[in-house]
């Protein structure tokens, strides 16, 4: 079993910035993937943008492509989420996932989830 606890979340205006952080514990060497979703009132969660814990290598979903920058610190068992020039329409629930596999531009195939934490964005 893989624990995920985010953090870094809060209230932000338009064009400022946030770091989300993700901290696995568990069985940490089955991770082969961890990602960042996030999901606003009445809409479906959607992955943002994901990470291969071996190869460094990332996948972004559009909307964030050029402002959100995701990283890991495998020392630490962190993966983070830089949030650069945030609108008003990022506002949402942001969640961090794993899989055992590989990484997924589909939230449904994740195999772990954290609890999300509350990012808002004023105008």
């Amino acid at each position: 079993q893989v624990q995920l606890v985010e953090s870094g979340g809060g209230s932000v205006q338009a064009g400022g910035s946030l770091r989300l952080s993700c901290a696995a514990s568990g069985y940490t060497r089955s991770i082969s993937c961890m990602g960042w979703a996030r999901q606003a009132p009445g809409k479906e969660r959607e992955i943002l943008a994901a990470i291969w814990t071996g190869s460094n290598s990332t996948y972004y979903r559009d909307p964030v492509k050029g402002r959100f920058t995701i990283s890991q610190d495998n020392a630490k068992n962190t993966v983070y989420l830089q949030m650069d020039s945030l609108a008003p329409e990022d506002t949402a629930m942001y969640y961090c996932a794993a899989d055992v596999r590989t990484c997924y531009s589909d939230y449904g195939r994740y195999d772990y989830w954290g609890q999300g934490t509350q990012v808002t964005v004023s105008s």
